[in-house]
């Protein structure tokens, strides 16, 4: 990697959000760029807010960089900001990539992507179609990841604090998503989802034996919550199948090529200092 040369014409594209030091999207993405020897470079950015999001989409629209992903909080600040959308961000009212073309924002979502990967990768035999999934959390990724959900045939419960988030979520994606609370949230539920950024309160003993217990957080990548559900003989998908999952579609978004082969797993664990 120490050979990856960049010139005045590389590509340049990052991903944003506050906080954002602790993201591997740059490890990803640049590892991919040096693999394929590839002009360009992927850096993080951390807008103090909102009007310092609007800047850093102003300098896309002028050409300066080529594209951006998108983390919390600006998820839902960068769809609305788009001229353009795909179907995938138009589901949920938010993007995780934003791509810029000829003073231009075009927004796309590949959280859901990155979501029902990782569920294919960790766990195969889950079967979603018309089958209750809890999701935690109403924020950006929540959305993405309810919006995969709807699509794959599943019944979304949402549970999170604040109600009327949850409500504007079920609104938007339509009667297959309900905004439930405590227990009976989890009855007959194949797939809990954890798309909050902290530790959940969750009541273990009302998740039925054999439920996929999935968490979006990756860092660390054995999370307390899926701790507490392999403790209880749970079957887990951590959040760097769902990172992993998303991050070719943005690659190929923010450099305009497919990315090299890599084993990003391997490349990961060992960057966090833990075991695939």
């Amino acid at each position: 990697m120490s050979g990856h040369r960049i010139t005045g014409a590389a590509l340049v594209a990052g991903i944003a959000g506050n906080p954002v030091a602790h993201s591997l999207s740059p490890v990803i993405h640049n590892a991919w760029l040096a693999a394929g020897d590839i002009d360009g470079a992927y850096v993080p950015f951390a807008p103090a807010d909102a009007a310092g999001f609007d800047a850093l989409v102003a300098a896309g629209r002028a050409g300066l960089i080529t594209g951006l992903n998108v983390t919390a909080p600006f998820k839902e600040q960068a769809f609305a900001l788009a001229d353009a959308a795909t179907a995938a961000a138009k589901l949920t009212s938010s993007a995780n990539i934003l791509t810029f073309e000829a003073g231009r924002v075009l927004a796309d979502s590949s959280d859901g992507v990155g979501l029902m990967r990782g569920l294919k990768e960790q766990a195969p035999d889950l079967n979603l179609d018309g089958k209750p999934v809890v999701v935690l959390g109403a924020g950006g990724a929540a959305r993405a990841g309810s919006g995969a959900l709807v699509e794959a045939g599943a019944q979304v419960r949402i549970v999170n604090r604040s109600a009327d988030r949850a409500l504007a979520l079920a609104a938007d994606l339509g009667p297959s998503v309900q905004v439930l609370s405590g227990p009976e949230a989890f009855d007959g539920a194949v797939l809990v989802i954890n798309a909050l950024s902290v530790q959940p309160d969750v009541d273990f003993d009302a998740v039925a034996p054999g439920t996929v217990m999935m968490d979006m957080t990756y860092k660390p990548l054995a999370t307390p919550f899926l701790t507490a559900a392999r403790a209880r003989g749970l079957p887990t998908v951590d959040g760097l199948s769902m990172l992993i999952g998303q991050a070719a579609p943005s690659f190929q978004a923010l450099f305009r090529r497919p990315p090299p082969p890599l084993d990003l797993r391997a490349l990961l664990t060992a960057h966090l200092g833990e075991t695939a």
